[in-house]
């Protein structure tokens, strides 16, 4: 079984955290922090440890933020000398959101410094809620920075939607001043970075689908490789709704003449294994077709109601009068992300966004 998330965050992990910090702070009251910070751990997820350890160096470090920030930078793994890395620095930036606002420039600067050793996506996101002009001038400045985690740092933490962050409104009311940052980092030598670049512009498709379109549509002209993948994969959310535009950015035309039969193999799957089915696919047109196929799964809610879920599958060329089959098993077992209930299921085939074959099935939970 899965070590439960919480436990990255851990009491050891907080004893180092104090040991490194003493190292730079003479009057640090180690036992302190370390007791602050473990108080009832065993009974906190991860956040929630997050928070405490944070409000711990709250109380032990100096009032002063400049000199807290000051120990907290010297406490960062420098020239082959370890420090503060990973996981410990979750509350750490917490810490800089939480105290630093009226130090905008040196509170950016430290969470620059430390995101090399663990991601600052969460601590700058306060500073843009605070200052959205100020923050962006400064983050646009580290698209062209030498270190590939900084660049990153630039794109997801200005994505409107960041999973587990606090989102922002403004930027999800109006991405515009973020696509430069994102036009920068197109083509970053990076594919950690080209990802990122990738999530956030998926985001803004969720609240903008025809900026986004448009968006794709002018920078896939001669797209490298990389470029184009980039695209396509910020493209995901549209292309599974079928939005015309984004479809039409990589070729794929409305359907004319294309017919798709499915057979649910597996009528009552078991939990625990999984659904099998039969793609037929037929084009009845007098043209090649390119086409893009996926498939959703109708999963039920603990209501009763079915909600989709849409997932990958394909994407072939079919030629005048051609017919293909295919198959798929999709398994259906526990994972975190989902709560799975007993009843009746569908999955429907999606081609080019549109559905064209369904069948139902009975999920058996013992």
């Amino acid at each position: 079984m899965a070590e439960p998330l919480k436990n990255l965050l851990h009491p050891a992990l907080v004893k180092t955290m104090a040991n490194q910090i003493a190292a730079h702070s003479a009057g640090f009251d180690t036992a302190r922090f370390v007791d602050l910070a473990t108080h009832d751990m065993p009974q906190l997820e991860l956040m929630q440890r997050a928070t405490q350890i944070r409000d711990a160096l709250a109380v032990t470090l100096p009032d002063d933020f400049e000199q807290a920030a000051a120990i907290l930078s010297a406490s960062l793994p420098q020239s082959g000398r370890t420090g503060i890395s990973g996981w410990a620095l979750l509350p750490v930036s917490q810490f800089v959101a939480q105290k630093g606002l009226g130090h905008f420039d040196l509170s950016l600067a430290l969470l620059k410094q430390l995101t090399p050793h663990f991601t600052a996506e969460f601590g700058i996101r306060p500073f843009i809620l605070a200052e959205q002009d100020r923050a962006l001038a400064t983050i646009g400045e580290w698209t062209t920075d030498s270190d590939h985690h900084v660049r990153r740092l630039a794109s997801e933490g200005t994505r409107p939607r960041l999973p587990w962050a606090i989102r922002l409104p403004a930027l999800m009311r109006d991405p515009q001043p973020i696509l430069p940052i994102l036009t920068a980092l197109l083509d970053d030598p990076e594919d950690y970075v080209r990802r990122s670049v990738a999530n956030s512009l998926n985001d803004i498709a969720k609240d903008h689908p025809d900026l986004v379109a448009a968006f794709v549509g002018e920078q896939i002209a001669a797209a490298s490789p990389e470029r184009r993948q980039l695209l396509r994969h910020a493209s995901r959310t549209l292309l599974k709704k079928g939005h015309a535009a984004a479809l039409s950015n990589f070729g794929f035309a409305p359907l004319s003449g294309i017919g798709a039969t499915v057979e649910i193999r597996t009528p009552h799957v078991d939990f625990g294994n999984a659904v099998a089915f039969t793609l037929t696919i037929v084009n009845d047109g007098s043209a090649p077709q390119q086409v893009m196929v996926d498939y959703a799964i109708h999963h039920r809610k603990a209501n009763g109601s079915l909600a989709p879920k849409v997932f990958k599958w394909k994407s072939l060329v079919l030629a005048p009068g051609e017919t293909t089959t295919m198959t798929r098993q999709h398994a259906i077992r526990a994972i975190t992300t989902r709560q799975y209930y007993p009843g009746g299921h569908r999955l429907e085939i999606l081609v080019n966004g549109a559905v064209l074959a369904g069948g139902d099935f009975q999920l058996v939970i013992p």
